[in-house]
């Protein structure tokens, strides 16, 4: 074998063993997260229309159905579930009185802003506990790469 061909395939290696690495941390780092805002005992259907709502704004259930890839029952379910947990609320369409805009409540909003600073005091107390300031530079040139990873 040529000297190049096995730098190459040296080099294909240690990329692979990179990807599940970086694939094995960023799942823990993303589930440590989860755990410090925790969202409750949500569904993922449940929290991807949650989700959606916030993206995209208020919509009419059978929208949020088409839009999720379900059944209008099926999405009616999940609605009339966070009804009741108070994440968001029904009003008349003004358009069509015959449908319903579901929109996001304020409670809603105010939990998920809370889940979400403590997830991120959580990481930056983490950071400044456990890497210098050397490490937290190295850290933000890490960063940089993995959106460019995201950019391709």
């Amino acid at each position: 074998m040529k000297p190049e061909a096995a730098d190459s395939e040296s080099a294909d290696l240690d990329a692979a063993a990179l990807a599940a690495e970086l694939h094995i941390v960023a799942g823990a780092l993303k589930r440590r997260l989860r755990e410090q805002g925790d969202l409750g005992d949500l569904t993922s259907a449940q929290k991807s229309v949650l989700l959606r709502l916030e993206r995209d704004g208020p919509a009419t259930g059978s929208a949020l159905a088409r839009a999720e890839a379900m059944r209008p029952q099926s999405m009616g379910a999940i609605i009339a579930a966070l009804e009741a947990a108070g994440y968001v609320a029904g009003a008349p369409d003004p358009s069509d009185g015959r449908q319903t805009i579901i929109s996001l409540t304020d409670h809603f909003r105010t939990w998920v802003a809370a889940a979400r600073a403590a997830r991120k005091d959580w990481l930056l107390r983490a950071l400044q506990a456990r890497l210098t300031a050397q490490e937290q530079r190295q850290l933000a040139g890490a960063v940089d790469l993995l959106k460019r990873l995201l950019d391709s």
